[in-house]
């Protein structure tokens, strides 16, 4: 009776196995077929990265670090204090500037001084002027007057003499009286152009002041943007350059996809067009996102050596272009987002 048992269940085992794999190769075609259909109605590339705006923080001076207020991967908010430049030299040299200024401030005061004298001094050269020209007028007038009297006998040659000789001495003093007026007109202008001159010089120390303020400023350095520091290049006593690189911000307020896809998958791709990312490190979590713009050249285009016939270094293959993309309700991911990181866009067609 217990062989005849046996003997029933021996087609049953043998049916299992052919069920199991025929769920097996099942479950295989339609995930193939999804696969496939995937394929087909979607655009899909894994060269692509998360991008964000890097914010470079530069020193603009010269000179030893004196403090620093922040660390690596610090979180900073804009306008907040990052580091102090010292400063001692640089006030020393303001001290100097002011002095110097100062004394330029004098040269004026005493080159405005001389141009008050000098214009005093022109204004009594003409006023003489004035007066010898009145006395000439008389003198000429006495001696064409004294030479008709004397030739009717009415003065002696003595008396004509005199009036000669006076007309003749202030045609001298008039002479002598227009070149002191010349010689001070040209001694104004001179002290005019040596004030213009002083001023000028007072302004250029003034703005030598001013750019020296704005350096002693750049001593203290702020963030320029809200996001997170990156590695910090630079420690308390250590001398920097002007225009040395000391932090990196991270702008975490904005981020965007950068996706290179293949040039044969470009047709069915176009601006406004929804897409889907995938972030390697949260595969489970589904980003939508949009198509903003395409770069105009590949991004073979943009490196060092790009393709070309005429060098010699042209092999075809097949060229990817930039797309960037939106990220929509990018504050929701803002945690999970880092600059850099790898996504698959999927973009449907």
């Amino acid at each position: 009776m217990n062989t005849e048992f046996k003997e029933e269940q021996k087609p049953g085992k043998k049916i299992l196995p052919r069920i199991i794999i025929g769920t097996v190769v099942l479950i295989g075609l339609l995930y193939l077929a999804k696969e496939v259909w995937y394929a087909f109605h979607h655009e899909e590339t894994d060269n692509a990265q998360v991008e964000m705006r890097l914010v470079p923080i530069l020193s603009r001076v010269s000179g030893y670090v004196d403090k620093i207020y922040v660390d690596d991967y610090s979180n900073v908010t804009r306008g907040q204090l990052l580091m102090v430049v010292d400063s001692s030299e640089l006030v020393l040299q303001l001290k100097e500037m002011q002095a110097d200024f100062n004394q330029s401030l004098s040269d004026i005061e005493n080159a405005k001084a001389s141009l008050t004298s000098a214009e005093a001094t022109l204004a009594f050269a003409r006023g003489n002027l004035e007066v010898i020209r009145m006395k000439q007028a008389k003198n000429t007038s006495d001696l064409a007057r004294d030479n008709k009297l004397y030739a009717g006998n009415a003065i002696t040659k003595r008396q004509l003499d005199d009036s000669q000789s006076n007309a003749d001495v202030t045609a001298k003093q008039l002479e002598a009286s227009q070149m002191d007026v010349k010689v001070a007109e040209t001694k104004l202008e001179v002290l005019r152009s040596l004030v213009n001159k002083a001023q000028s010089q007072a302004d250029i120390k003034q703005a030598r002041i001013d750019q020296q303020k704005l350096k002693l400023t750049y001593c203290r350095i702020y963030a320029i943007a809200d996001g997170k520091l990156g590695k910090r290049n630079v420690d308390e006593g250590q001398f920097i350059q002007s225009g040395a690189p000391l932090f990196t911000i991270v702008n975490n307020q904005s981020q965007w996809v950068v996706a290179n896809f293949k040039e044969n998958q470009l047709k069915n791709i176009h601006v406004g067009q929804l897409v889907q990312i995938r972030i390697d490190g949260f595969s489970s979590i589904d980003v939508q996102g949009k198509v903003i713009s395409m770069s105009e050249a590949t991004g073979a285009r943009f490196s060092l050596l790009p393709p070309d016939n005429a060098t010699g270094n042209f092999v075809k293959v097949t060229q990817r272009v930039p797309v960037r993309i939106e990220i929509i309700d990018a504050a929701k991911y803002k945690d999970i987002l880092r600059a850099g990181i790898s996504v698959i866009v999927s973009v449907p067609i």
